[in-house]
């Protein structure tokens, strides 16, 4: 994520840390898994993905806007460590990446469409890091939940990569889905619950604009 500002890097660099202390400070519960976020919605029919982009926070109000997309869930993946908690992911030690589970509809929206969001939503050839977001827990990641999934997503990263349409060549990494551990209930939805907090009006929103410009086919009526 890539800001014309003239806010200092270290500064930005700190706010989405400094508004998750925030917020965790303000929850006593605040290393107790979600339970509030399942929705009662119907999810027959309905298929997984499961992304990591770098900040969940990103990740789960992109994929919220598109067409055919039920419900995100932000969440950790990829660790050793069994229910981690965000400061435990955020050391960048436990070995999980900050991610998004999202049923869709495969009847509105495909996997093809929902890897291009992933590509074009972030750098996928940032290693560990996205703009001022640094670490292992911010890894390009797809975890695929089925071997179409995986045949399709390592396909795209091949042709992309052919085609020259990065100066550098892809590191996602590409893993069968592990346990997804959901995040504290202040993490979900927080764009659409925190619009004016400084990493969302500074990094979420400005990224957002700019994807509902490039997806306005594959929207949502509503957004």
């Amino acid at each position: 994520m890539k800001l014309n500002s003239t806010i200092g890097l270290v500064t930005l660099g700190l706010l989405c840390s400094l508004a998750a202390i925030s917020c965790a400070q303000s929850d006593q519960k605040k290393n107790t898994k979600s339970t509030n976020k399942v929705k009662k919605a119907d999810r027959s029919g309905m298929e997984v993905a499961i992304f990591g982009t770098g900040c969940f926070w990103c990740t789960e109000a992109v994929f919220e806007t598109l067409d055919g997309v039920q419900e995100a869930e932000s969440g950790y993946a990829g660790g050793a460590m069994a229910n981690p908690t965000y400061e435990e992911v955020s050391t960048g030690l436990s070995g999980h990446a900050e991610c998004t589970r999202i049923y869709y509809d495969p009847k509105v929206i495909s996997y093809a469409d929902m890897l291009e969001a992933f590509f074009r939503s972030h750098d996928p050839t940032s290693l560990n890091r996205q703009g001022n977001d640094v670490g292992p827990q911010y890894r390009s990641v797809i975890f695929y939940t089925t071997s179409e999934q995986k045949r399709l997503a390592a396909q795209a990263i091949e042709e992309l990569n052919a085609s020259g349409a990065y100066p550098k060549p892809i590191v996602t990494q590409l893993q069968k889905a592990p346990t997804f551990y959901i995040a504290e209930d202040y993490h979900q939805d927080y764009f659409e619950k925190n619009p004016d907090q400084g990493y969302c009006a500074f990094v979420i929103a400005p990224k957002l604009d700019k994807f509902r410009k490039v997806f306005k086919d594959k929207l949502k009526a509503d957004q």
